[in-house]
């Protein structure tokens, strides 16, 4: 794991999202769960040489942020928004999460595949929020205050988790960095004022969702990123651009590569990103989203991390 701060330690080198673990004098707290088996199984152990795990926050409801769950059975109080318990495993029409959580353990954990579960025992067990809540949240462990702040954009349960005496807040997706980032069906209006409202915190260090620990300046960043993905699509929108032409000729994969594990994605996300906002931009409506995140309830911002 890759020190943060004395108390904050993070993984940013394998596949999946960037899970934490933050170090308190009452315990520890994890925030989001190594979509690997076997990484979220060694996650566990080294959090509790540092004490019982009294909180699991998760900053999303998409697989690669909750998929860990499940090896975190007993580890203290599972934390989520109401919207990522609503959401919580919700696919889309050309995913399953489950399935495609595990058809990344022959890949990238073969080790995991003893650990796996199956379908039915994963979704039997739940793994579901002993804790959910509405707005903003604040825990208190030991001498550490956790803020959990609803950042809706990227999706609609977005959490940012901060911690004032670390100086450090956690992001989770609403930062990708030095990677592409995933759009679909995320609202870009609030994602920018998530983007403003993180920025108004006083923190050294910023924990993203993907890609390596930066900084607060790393924040114009990304929302430069999101404002050049709409800009782009919405001149093919004026343009007269069909949605396939939209799809055909808006790309920004030569700005950053995939996060790890997932470079055979580039042109799936580049294709879903322009066919995403198109869909907004030209009027098209969205699909219902659905109730709650059994697998066969899917949610249309498929394929996003």
């Amino acid at each position: 794991m890759e020190t943060v701060t004395p108390n904050v330690r993070t993984v940013t080198t394998v596949r999946g999202c960037n899970p934490s673990v933050v170090t308190t004098s009452d315990g520890v707290v994890v925030i989001d769960t190594p979509q690997l088996p076997t990484h979220a199984v060694r996650l566990r152990s080294e959090a509790e040489r540092d004490g019982p795990v009294r909180y699991v926050v998760n900053t999303e409801h998409h697989v690669d942020h909750v998929f860990g769950n499940h090896w975190f059975k007993g580890a203290g109080e599972l934390v989520n928004h109401r919207e990522i318990d609503r959401l919580f495993m919700a696919g889309g029409p050309e995913l399953e999460p489950f399935d495609y959580a595990a058809s990344a353990v022959p890949m990238d954990d073969p080790g995991g595949a003893e650990l796996l579960p199956s379908r039915e025992q994963y979704f039997a067990e739940a793994h579901r929020a002993t804790v959910v809540f509405t707005g903003d949240l604040t825990l208190t462990v030991g001498r550490h205050t956790f803020h959990l702040l609803h950042t809706p954009g990227h999706t609609p349960g977005q959490t940012a988790v901060y911690v004032p005496q670390e100086r450090v807040v956690f992001t989770g997706d609403t930062v990708f960095s030095e990677c592409q980032t995933w759009l679909m069906n995320s609202d870009i209006d609030q994602w920018l004022t998530a983007l403003e409202r993180i920025a108004a915190l006083d923190v050294d260090h910023v924990v993203p969702g993907h890609g390596p620990v930066t900084t607060p300046s790393y924040l114009d960043v990304q929302r430069k990123v999101l404002l050049e993905w709409v800009d782009a699509v919405a001149e093919a929108v004026a343009l007269g651009w069909s949605r396939p032409e939209t799809v055909e000729r808006v790309s920004f994969a030569e700005r950053y590569p995939v996060d790890v594990g997932q470079g055979y994605m580039m042109q799936h996300i580049q294709t879903l990103n322009a066919g995403s906002l198109w869909d907004k931009l030209a009027g098209r409506p969205a699909a219902a989203p659905p109730g709650r995140g059994h697998p066969q309830e899917q949610e249309v911002d498929a394929w996003q991390p």
